[in-house]
């Protein structure tokens, strides 16, 4: 599914990420974890497109995210869902309509957004609750609908960005138990976060980056 053969990330020459190789299989639940500027965020950004390799080789589901055109990043980014700290949710639209989003701009009919949107809000346990407003939910429930948008697709992949930060203990239980079961359905996640009372309680995998160096997986 994801495989890297010492890759470095630069920034003004600053090594981000230091000559990392790693093997995520299909199906697979990894935490990304290490302190403040370790470069977990580098990492999730290289998986997604949004930055590019210096050095070495990054394959996703086959493709070399550093060769691959925009128009390949766009076809694989739709196999992908990305979850945020801030929920980056729409506030003047509905649950329904900021999870069906990504379906309409790509012309989905809106009869199979429909049931689609249903069938994830199910998934994260917000059942019934589509026609509200985001603000009227707390803020673990404004996390599950980030993750209904990011899976709604039906994605081979999510990237979780410290999902959970902003979350008292309850609510970060609560979303990483939506995330459990995401990847139970078979789809691959990664999370990045440096909670290790999360990682104790829900035990997967480990890619502990420090300095940019990956010290364990």
């Amino acid at each position: 599914m994801i495989r890297l053969y010492r890759v470095s990330k630069d920034y003004n020459g600053i090594g981000a990420l230091i000559d990392v190789s790693l093997h995520i299989t299909k199906g697979e639940f990894c935490y990304v974890s290490g302190p403040s500027g370790a470069g977990k965020s580098t990492l999730l950004k290289m998986l997604y497109g949004f930055v590019r390799p210096s050095q070495g080789k990054l394959l996703v589901n086959n493709m070399d995210m550093g060769k691959a055109n925009g128009r390949d990043i766009a076809h694989l980014r739709r196999h992908m869902g990305v979850v945020f700290q801030d929920f980056k949710l729409i506030p003047k639209r509905t649950v329904n309509e900021n999870i069906g989003l990504a379906l309409d701009v790509l012309g989905t009919p809106s009869d199979v957004i429909a049931r689609r949107v249903a069938g994830v809000l199910s998934v994260v346990g917000l059942r019934g609750r589509g026609d509200e407003l985001p603000q009227t939910l707390s803020g673990g429930e404004q996390q599950r609908v980030a993750i209904a948008r990011a899976i709604v697709n039906d994605p081979a992949l999510i990237l979780a960005d410290e999902p959970t930060g902003n979350l008292d203990g309850a609510m970060a239980i609560e979303v990483m138990e939506v995330l459990q079961a995401v990847n139970l359905r078979g789809t691959t996640v990664l999370v990045a976060t440096h909670d290790a009372g999360l990682m104790q309680r829900f035990p997967y995998r480990l890619l502990r980056f420090r300095a940019g160096r990956l010290e364990a997986s």
